[in-house]
């Protein structure tokens, strides 16, 4: 999630970017909630539903955000924003229609590590080392987009076809990661954030330090909500938004967004 983050705000340019505000994660969760609650019988397809709503989610996305002139980070922001509110509709819809079976599924909708064990890793693995491949494969393309579009134009490079694929691979990662442990927020937003504050913003170092990054403040994040809260075992996404906010805030008065 963390790394598909990274990849987002290359492609937009913006500091805002993350799985979350660009539909991804809305429309990965509207294809899972739909197997849970409506096709249980169908679990093992969890991770393709996710990718295949990630998948849609996104292209609505670019679609609206589709110009003449190519594709525009501005526009691909407001049209996120729209397709956001349409599939957290359908969540919500979903919710109510099939509210007998939603205790089940709510430990997942707020990123919960609650009842994960080692089959839920390695599933977890196989699917995210191919997107930890491309991703490193992408780090020449974001560092070109990362100079801005003039810069890459002048290069050669045809930036709709870099954000197209930069946006696939980050589609894919966001997906891997809703499927199997829910919905994050504020870890594709804030953990780049982090790494760059310790390795700078070259895409070569940035990269694998997301990935690290990641991991670690999820594992704070989890550890907190079971220890802090005992008995009670708090979903790290919950502890996530709580403590990512403040320090999202804290980012943009200290300026370095």
């Amino acid at each position: 999630m963390a790394v598909s983050g990274a990849l987002l705000q290359s492609v937009m340019r913006n500091p805002l970017a993350d799985p979350g505000l660009t539909g991804v994660s809305s429309g990965a969760s509207v294809t899972v909630l739909l197997i849970m609650l409506v096709f249980p019988n169908f679990g093992n397809w969890v991770p393709l539903a996710a990718m295949v709503g990630g998948t849609v989610a996104v292209t609505i996305v670019y679609a609206l955000a589709w110009k003449k002139n190519g594709i525009s980070p501005v526009r691909i922001i407001l049209a996120g924003v729209a397709v956001n509110a349409i599939f957290g509709g359908i969540t919500g819809l979903l919710s109510i229609l099939y509210s007998d079976k939603l205790p089940a599924a709510l430990q997942w909708m707020n990123g919960s590590l609650s009842g994960k064990g080692m089959t839920d890793v390695y599933t977890l693995l196989l699917y995210s080392i191919f997107g930890w491949i491309a991703a490193l494969f992408c780090i020449r393309s974001a560092n070109l987009l990362a100079l801005g579009e003039k810069v890459a134009v002048n290069l050669g490079e045809n930036t709709n076809k870099i954000r197209i694929i930069l946006s696939l691979v980050a589609v894919y990662l966001a997906a891997v990661s809703v499927s199997v442990v829910g919905l994050l927020g504020f870890v594709g937003l804030v953990v780049p954030h982090m790494a760059r504050l310790i390795v700078g913003s070259n895409y070569r170092l940035l990269m694998p330090m997301s990935m690290v990054m990641g991991a670690v403040v999820l594992l704070i994040a989890d550890t907190i909500g079971r220890s802090l809260f005992a008995p009670l075992d708090i979903p790290a996404g919950i502890v996530m938004a709580m403590v990512g906010g403040p320090y999202f805030l804290y980012l943009m008065r200290k300026g370095d967004m």
